[in-house]
């Protein structure tokens, strides 16, 4: 079997507990008198959906820290924050600590790549807890990669060949690694070869990270043909996404038809001899494909396994 994978775009996700996204970046820092700060944010991000950057700012020295200060800068206004950009906290005592979530959404217009949250941190700290000291800073930034589309994948799975009169399983599978999906539906096209049952599929939704099967058995021509060619196949996947638009993929891939030969194996674990099929099972309705060399040869195999077992019997 062959597996034909299509990715419309790829790229990590991330995780926030109010957010859409699957996998998440921690950044670590550590300022004077113990000040511990934790940054959460994606390291990817789509276009024109928003994002948080989570802060948990700890302050773990026995000294009290004043006024401290965060600001938060995109230089290319890739990022454009929905309420607030900065953080001001008045005071953190000795132990305490303070958590809190921006909100961005990413600029229509901005373009693929990376793009950086610059952040300028600053606090006073109190010296014995009494007085205070010359306000201290530092400046960091995170970089944050812009991609257009979501990633959504097709797996395909076709026979390595096919051959004349028989059946052949396709499988296609299809998952959106980040948005939900409505409307969405699923189509397999195959020009020379008939399906048996349904080739396409609808479904309202699909979640995020939930794959979807289809399969379908497709029926080769009865004639045998004398040199082989390549049936093109199709999956066409169509679907809404969370902006609301339709959007349609499609994968393509050649499925090998060529001259049966003398032996051959179907997906089943039938066995094609000539023009004569076994099936994997034996019924009254297979045995009529069964030549009568195999029927004689079972037989006589049934009847020399009887003879050995009475003579072991009798002694």
């Amino acid at each position: 079997m062959k597996k034909h994978l299509l990715i419309l775009t790829l790229f990590p996700l991330l995780f926030f507990s109010n957010s859409e996204y699957a996998y998440s970046e921690t950044l670590n820092l550590s300022h004077d008198g113990g000040v511990n700060i934790e940054i959460i944010y994606p390291n990817s991000v789509l276009v024109d959906r928003k994002f948080p950057v989570s802060f948990l700012i700890q302050n773990n020295g026995w000294e009290s820290k004043q006024e401290i200060f965060l600001k938060l800068t995109s230089p290319d206004s890739a990022f454009v924050p929905l309420t607030n950009d900065q953080i001001k906290i008045d005071e953190l005592t000795e132990s305490s600590s303070f958590g809190t979530t921006l909100d961005y959404v990413v600029d229509e217009n901005a373009t693929e790549g990376t793009h950086f949250l610059n952040i300028d941190y600053s606090q006073v700290l109190l010296s014995n807890n009494i007085d205070p000291m010359i306000p201290t800073q530092m400046n960091f930034a995170i970089p944050i990669d812009v991609q257009n589309k979501p990633h959504i994948s097709i797996e395909t799975i076709t026979p390595e060949s096919i051959f004349a009169n028989s059946e052949f399983s396709i499988h296609a599978t299809i998952m959106s690694q980040d948005i939900d999906l409505e409307n969405v539906t699923l189509e397999i096209i195959a020009s020379d070869v008939e399906f048996r049952g349904d080739t396409y599929y609808k479904l309202s939704s699909l979640e995020k990270q939930t794959p979807y099967t289809i399969s379908a058995e497709l029926i080769t021509p009865l004639e045998n043909i004398s040199t082989e060619y390549t049936i093109p196949v199709k999956v066409i996947l169509t679907y809404v996404d969370d902006l609301g638009e339709t959007n349609t993929s499609t994968q393509s891939m050649p499925l090998l038809l060529r001259p049966k030969a003398m032996m051959e194996f179907t997906n089943d674990g039938g066995i094609w001899i000539g023009d004569f099929f076994i099936a994997p099972y034996v019924s009254i309705g297979t045995i009529v494909g069964i030549p009568a060399g195999a029927i004689l040869s079972l037989i006589i195999r049934r009847s020399q396994n009887k003879k050995k077992n009475e003579s072991t019997n009798s002694v």
